[in-house]
């Protein structure tokens, strides 16, 4: 047995899927697929608020600049003013490193809900939700690795007919039996 993908709540084997207890063996789904939900303003949000947080003290370190030169104060009062500005300017350093980690950490979680649906017995199941973006595309590429290796069997959805199902796949994205959809190739 191989495992594709394993962590607190969420298996990927050759045989199987297992979220949360349950299991899903492998030659019983037919088609998998996912859903992107919608944005979460919440997210977007704090996104914003890191990229003032980031522009903050830059825009005062320029503003002062401006008003040193704007109110045209003996020489010693206008260095006094830009050498503050400067610093104040210099002190987002530090405090950009912290930021930007937050913000490549938010754009790895993603803003979306995505789910995992598989074809199970004839009937839809959600196999994942969650809001990680990258948990939820090492889960979906794992179960695609897993479908790719299963041998062909009848009943299972070829590639070709899975990305032509009528209405759903229209609106998916569906891994067939191959674990892809049949695409053109960018490469010759």
């Amino acid at each position: 047995m191989i495992t594709y993908y394993d962590d607190r709540s969420v298996q990927v084997t050759s045989t199987a899927v297992r979220v949360d207890g349950r299991s899903y063996p492998l030659a019983e789904l037919t088609t998998v697929w996912h859903r992107r939900g919608d944005r979460s303003w919440r997210v977007l949000a704090g996104r914003g608020a890191i990229g003032a947080a980031l522009a903050g003290p830059l825009v005062a370190a320029v503003l002062g600049i401006a008003l040193a030169v704007w109110l045209q104060r003996s020489a010693v009062v206008t260095i006094a003013i830009v050498g503050v500005s400067v610093l104040l300017g210099l002190a987002v350093g530090p405090l950009a490193d912290f930021l930007f980690e937050h913000l490549d950490r938010s754009y790895a979680r993603g803003s979306r809900e995505m789910e995992m649906w598989a074809q199970w017995r004839g009937r839809p199941v959600r196999l994942l939700h969650t809001r990680d973006a990258m948990r939820f595309g090492q889960v979906y590429r794992a179960v695609q690795r897993a479908m790719e290796a299963l041998p062909p069997a009848p009943g299972r959805a070829a590639p070709d007919r899975a990305a032509r199902q009528p209405d759903r796949a229209a609106r998916q994205n569906v891994i067939g039996s191959s674990g892809s959809r049949p695409s053109p190739r960018n490469r010759p």
